[in-house]
């Protein structure tokens, strides 16, 4: 079945909100098994419980409708998923034990195993399966992230017990790779009937870890699931978890959730900021874990709907305009390194060449500028047929990962240029972005395993349609390239294809990519175990407390 383009345009929408609080850290591969970040001495300790400060709060505990990435620290407690993806971006057995792909690399029959309960005592098997693909399908759901993950899915079939067919609308070779994404994760289906679109504040799946409460704005609390017994490979405990519980402690402010550590009231805290780093790696009692995550960078985006940013002069006058090293090493400290593709290192394709590419050059843009026609009045600031040359730079409340800053330093650079910039910070991104579209720039980043996660971003739209895209490309040669490269097997090729994706993106200055976000987590000295999953999320299946 051919999607069709309202599908395709819903499709490209809804995986643009998929820009949540992400990054990543450049690195060879990201820490999955143990390594020197996990320092274990003998037997694990059982029992106890583990105190984990998050930066924010979650959305909801419904993989299905979540938005954000914080969410997803959560729910890998309590939710399993199909597949697993290894660093090396090989797919792997978890729910399901084995699977065949048809010829036309439209359908897959997975094979599921046979022994895992739902923490409600419900047998999963493929009419639990099947009832989780359709409900990320069904409109009454509201599923965004999730129902662009597993797009292109048609339908399923169930053709035994525990034997399930899936068809595909087009052959995806991100299929697999999506399906392993925590935001796929596997539901009770007697618990979703039960708490219809409550479920995710009463969470139900088949994970290490069952859901105990969650006081808004203070914890979320998750136990130990005692007959658990089917952990992927990318973690050495594969039985029950060591920890008896977890609280998740949610603590925005970032000198109270550091302190937390430091006092010893919570045990561990993610999402260290830059100026903490070095002394908590200097503290005795503290190790600092640090992790690559994996995806798309943080990076401003050009509104290519308005003008003049729909003029490749104009994008890349900014481009040359802002001192994206500057930026990186006033705000970051060292800690964090500059991005330079649309794409992270760590996922498949990444463009190494790229890096060292972009340089500033102030002449070359006042150069553009004045081609463009805009003229620098009295106050230094450009004009063209009596309009100044303003940027409307929108970015969202709080100041995470020093976002806000970003703009204020961006602010100041091109005004070297006589581009006036207009910051507007918006607890609202949703609306502002997404539905009204009503920026010049706006910066974000998304995790994700696969490059064809760019297609969302990029890929040209019906000007005339209502939906829109994050960039508002409408460039048909990057369009076919991103199709192409959804859909080819060759590895060799489809690499080839991606490089072609991320150097045409910067060539025409669609984007300027800023910094590669490190998940960094200070953890007291007792705890032993604490490993990440290929996108740099964390797992607690072997975390212990030592006593």
């Amino acid at each position: 079945m051919k999607l069709s383009p309202i599908r395709l345009k819903y499709l490209t929408f809804i995986t643009a909100l998929l820009l949540v609080i992400s990054g990543c850290q450049s690195g060879e591969q990201t820490s999955t098994a143990k390594t020197e970040k996990e320092a274990t001495h003998g037997e694990p300790s059982q029992g106890g419980e583990l105190s984990y400060a998050l930066a924010t709060s979650p959305d909801t505990l419904d993989p299905h409708t979540s938005r954000l990435a914080v969410s997803v620290r959560v729910l890998r407690t309590m939710y399993d998923s199909l597949v697993v993806q290894l660093p090396d971006n090989t797919i792997q057995p978890w729910l399901a034990t084995e699977w065949t792909v048809s010829p036309d690399r439209k359908s897959y029959t997975f094979k599921l195993r046979e022994d895992v309960k739902f923490h409600d005592g419900t047998p999963f098997n493929a009419e639990a399966a099947k009832y989780n693909f359709d409900r990320i399908m069904d409109p009454k759901t509201k599923a965004t992230n999730a129902f662009a993950l597993l797009q292109p899915y048609s339908s399923s079939e169930v053709t035994g017990e525990y034997t399930i067919k899936v068809d595909l609308g087009t052959p995806s070779e991100a299929f697999l790779s999506n399906l392993s994404q925590a935001l796929l994760g596997i539901i009770s289906p007697t618990a979703a009937e039960k708490s219809g679109d409550q479920f995710g504040q009463a969470p139900v799946g088949t994970g290490p870890f069952k859901f105990i409460k969650w006081e808004e704005n203070a914890d979320i609390q998750v136990e130990k699931n005692p007959d658990y017994n089917w952990a992927p490979v990318i973690v050495e405990n594969k039985g029950q978890a060591y920890l008896d519980k977890i609280t998740f402690k949610i603590i925005p402010e970032e000198a109270t959730r550091i302190g937390s550590v430091q006092s010893g009231q919570v045990l561990a805290s993610e999402s260290i900021p830059p100026q903490n780093i070095l002394s908590m790696k200097n503290d005795p009692n503290v190790q600092v874990l640090e992790v690559n995550t994996v995806g798309l960078p943080y990076t401003l985006f050009f509104n290519q709907r308005r003008e003049p940013w729909n003029e490749e002069k104009a994008r890349k006058a900014i481009q040359l305009a802002v001192d994206v090293d500057a930026i990186v090493k006033t705000l970051y400290l060292g800690t964090y390194e500059r991005a330079w593709s649309p794409l992270t290192p760590g996922i498949f394709s990444y463009d190494k060449t790229l890096e060292k590419g972009l340089k500033p050059n102030l002449a070359k843009a006042n150069k553009l500028l004045d081609e463009l026609g805009y003229v620098k009045g009295s106050d230094g600031i450009r004009e063209k047929d009596g309009k100044k040359l303003t940027l409307q730079y929108v970015d969202g409340s709080p100041n995470r990962e020093k976002r806000n800053d970003i703009a204020v330093m961006v602010q100041q650079q091109l005004k070297k240029v006589g581009v006036k910039v207009e910051i507007e910070l918006t607890n609202d991104i949703p609306t502002v972005i997404y539905t009204n579209a009503d920026y010049d720039i706006h910066g974000n980043s998304q995790v994700n395993s696969d490059p064809d996660a760019l297609r969302a971003i990029y890929q040209s739209l019906d000007p005339h349609s209502n939906l829109i895209s994050l960039s508002g490309h409408t460039d048909k040669e990057l369009t076919q390239l991103l199709e192409q490269g959804a859909v080819e097997q060759d590895l060799t090729k489809r690499e080839e294809i991606y490089k072609k994706v991320q150097h045409h993106i910067i060539d025409h200055a669609i984007i300027i990519p800023i910094y590669i976000f490190p998940y960094t987590v200070a953890a007291d000295k007792t705890v032993k175990g604490l490993t990440f999953d290929p996108l740099g999320y964390p797992l607690f299946n072997g975390v212990s407390i030592e006593k």
